[in-house]
Parts: structure tokens; C-alpha cells; sequence
């Protein structure tokens, strides 16, 4: 009979785009007692959640909560729920998830329409705008912060054109919630779906969003109720329901309001994580952690120049929590990442696509990014160039980021 060990993962320094480690005081909420999901302490749990994400997303929408499921879940909730079969859908893509959001969106039967910019760059302002007044779609999808070129959208200006030609505007903010800034009631936003394993420092398992009742006027008119938990004195929807039933946001408003209405087991643990990982983004502040994840992100690019590497992408557009490095010309990327997994702890990512082999991308996220940190991969990542063969002076980055954080 095979005898299986104790569970005792290795402990590393994650310095990926996502996930990212997980602040040891989420982890202890993880390990809290189970309540019933309808006991009123743990309904209370679920609104003090809900008031958090409003602070969390800067915005006074009804609608916040977490989908249960991994940031894709949230993704398609708001798309399937906000889709109907026929509707045209823009998607300006420059990464890897743009390509996304154009699948699930097809999937919901829309009629997808696509504008590209080469990866590594993002769309101006203008070049966004025309394509909405060109296309006129029913809703525009786009991706906030592309962890996959290490790029960041401006979207400043654009609600406001959707809102003139009665456009719905969905943001993918799954990178950048809780370590970029995003107002979503300012920039129009109607709907902002978030991911838990990135800034916020939460395992994956949630998906928070949010949406307004622009949105929410949307999936009204395609609600339906179970049938086992019919009374016999509902409405019909005016329009098609929803495709899923698991990702249907007006079964799960009824969930998250003070109906109750039943629709899952919610997924008591992680939202013990999610409402610990919450309080503590509010505790340190909006404004300080984005200071935070800027000031992080400098030492790095400076220990990273100082080694003679060469970043990848705009430096115009590069997002703050991520950051994308040109592998040398004769440098092994696998062996290096390799090293720094296998001898130091340290894990950084690769890309994929057409970036696949070509770039190193390291991020700099919620409770991974800190002094500690960066100065450590910086001198693993020294040390492993060395070992590979490449010329560069020993002990130059660290000193760099040192001076970056003087």
C-alpha cells in the first residue's frame, strides 16, 4: 500500500505576474472555523465584503462582490451575463488576454470585432475612440494591464464615449486591482472584473467585480429564477436569459443581496481570505500601496539597467507591477529561470505567444513586492547570468536598486 507523505510544499520568493505569496495574516483567516452560509454572522462577513471591494474599485456602484472561481470566472460572468447572442462586441487587443476576452465573448455568441496593436505597445486614446464610433458596438471589452507584454491601457476618456452611443464598457483589471490606480465610477466604467493572486496578495479561488446600473439594467432584463425555487409569481425575462446558469450574475445578485436567494455553497475560506486580504490593502491605503508598488518597480528596472539588460516593450505604457526583461543573445532563458528556481527559491516567468522564449517577466505585486524581495532576485539573477557565461560587473545591480531605494 503506497504511504503518502505530509503535505510540506517548499517555501519560495514568487516573483511572477501571479500569482504572487500570500500575506501569512490571509493565510491564518484561511484557517478560521466554517460558518452555514446563510448563519448571520457569516452573512454579515459577506456585506462588510462587499463595502470593502465598493473602496477597493473607488466606486458607489450596489453591485460588488466576488464570483467563486479563479479571475477567468469573474471574466465570464460579467461577459456571458452582459452578451447577448447577436451583440457587437469591440475587443482592442495587444496581448495575449485581449485574445481572451475575443474567445469567451464569441463564445456568448456575439459578433466579435477586433482591432491589434503590435505586442508591446497599447492604443492611443484616438485610435480607441474611432474604432467605437466606427463600429458602434453594443459593448467594449478591453484589458487594463497585460501581464503578458507588461503593458498598461490608459482609459481615460473612453467611458465617456461609450456612454454617447449607449455602449457598455467592461474592463479586465485582473492584473492591476489593488496595486494600480482604477477609479471605476470616474472613468465611466460599467463593469471592472478584478483577480484575487495578483496585487491584493489572495490565492486564487475569487473573482471580485463590480458593475453599474447601467449593467445591472442589462442583466434585469434577462433574470430568471430556478425553477425549484420558483413561488409561482415571477416575471418572465424580457430578453434571452443568461447561457450559464453557475455564472449568472442576476442568480448571484440574489445571492449577494438581502434576499438570499439560494445559488451555491459560497466558498467560505476563501472569502474569510478575500475579506482579510481587503482590509489589509484599506489599512495600508489606496494611494500609499500604489506609492509602494512604484517605488519597487524603480529599484528593479535600475538594478536591471545596471546589469546591461535590455526591457522589453514602450517604456511609455509599461505597467507598474510588471516587468518585462529582453533575454540576452545567447543566453539560455529556461536554465536561467532554472537557477533561480532550483538554487536560490526564486521563481520568475517566462512569456508565451509569440514572446515565447524572448523575454523573462518578473513581477513586482501586492505582498511579493518588497526591498527584500527585489534585491534578492536581482542578485540571483546576477548570479545566474554569470553562470551561463554572460559578461556583466558582479554586484552592480544590487548596488543600483540600493541607490534607487536611497
Amino acid at each position: 500500500m503506497k504511504v503518502y507523505k505530509d503535505l510540506s510544499p517548499s517555501p519560495r520568493t514568487i516573483m511572477t505576474p501571479g500569482p504572487v505569496e500570500v500575506d501569512p495574516r490571509v493565510l491564518r483567516a484561511m484557517s478560521y472555523p466554517i460558518l452555514g452560509q446563510f448563519d448571520p454572522e457569516f452573512t454579515s462577513i459577506m456585506n462588510e465584503t462587499m463595502e470593502m471591494l465598493r473602496k477597493l474599485f473607488v466606486t458607489e456602484n450596489e453591485w460588488a462582490f466576488p464570483v467563486d472561481g479563479t479571475s477567468r470566472s469573474g471574466i465570464e460572468a460579467v461577459l456571458v451575463s452582459l452578451i447577448e447572442p447577436g451583440d457587437k462586441v469591440l475587443v482592442p487587443i495587444y496581448g495575449r488576454f485581449g485574445h481572451l476576452l475575443t474567445e469567451i465573448a464569441e463564445r456568448c455568441g456575439a459578433e466579435v470585432v477586433t482591432i491589434e496593436k503590435e505586442w508591446g505597445f497599447v492604443f492611443d486614446t484616438e485610435e480607441l475612440v474611432e474604432a467605437i464610433r466606427t463600429h458602434r458596438p453594443r459593448l467594449v471589452a478591453i484589458v487594463h494591464g497585460e501581464t503578458s507584454t507588461g503593458r498598461m491601457q490608459s482609459l481615460e476618456g473612453i467611458g465617456q464615449v461609450c456612454r454617447e452611443l449607449d455602449a457598455l464598457l467592461v474592463v479586465d483589471a485582473v492584473a492591476t486591482i489593488g496595486g494600480v490606480a482604477l477609479e471605476t465610477d470616474r472613468l465611466l466604467l460599467d463593469a471592472v472584473i478584478g483577480g484575487t493572486q495578483k496585487c491584493l496578495s489572495v490565492p486564487a479561488g475569487m473573482a471580485p467585480i463590480t458593475y453599474n446600473s447601467r449593467a445591472a439594467a442589462k442583466i434585469a432584463r434577462r433574470k430568471k429564477i430556478e425553477r425549484g425555487l420558483l413561488t409561482g409569481s415571477e416575471e418572465e425575462s424580457l430578453l434571452r436569459p443568461v447561457q450559464s446558469n453557475y455564472f449568472d450574475l442576476s442568480m448571484l445578485q440574489d445571492y449577494w443581496s438581502s434576499a438570499r436567494l439560494n445559488h451555491h455553497t459560497e466558498a467560505t475560506s476563501m472569502l474569510y481570505a478575500l475579506r482579510e486580504g481587503l482590509r489589509l490593502v484599506l489599512e495600508e491605503g489606496l494611494e500609499p500601496r500604489y506609492a509602494r508598488h512604484k517605488a519597487h518597480e524603480a529599484a528593479l528596472v535600475a538594478g536591471i539597467e545596471a546589469m546591461g539588460l535590455s526591457l522589453y516593450g514602450d517604456p511609455g505604457c509599461k505597467m507598474p507591477v510588471v516587468t518585462c526583461v529582453e533575454i540576452p543573445e545567447g543566453i539560455d532563458g529556461e536554465a536561467v529561470r532554472s537557477t533561480l528556481l532550483q538554487d536560490f527559491g526564486i521563481e520568475i516567468a517566462s512569456s508565451f505567444g509569440v514572446l515565447k522564449g524572448k523575454i523573462w517577466r518578473i513581477g513586482t505585486m501586492g505582498y511579493s513586492c518588497s526591498k527584500r524581495n527585489v534585491l534578492l532576485t536581482l542578485g540571483a539573477l546576477e548570479a545566474a547570468l554569470l553562470r551561463q557565461g554572460h559578461k556583466l560587473e558582479a554586484g552592480r545591480a544590487v548596488q543600483a536598486a540600493l541607490n534607487a531605494y536611497a
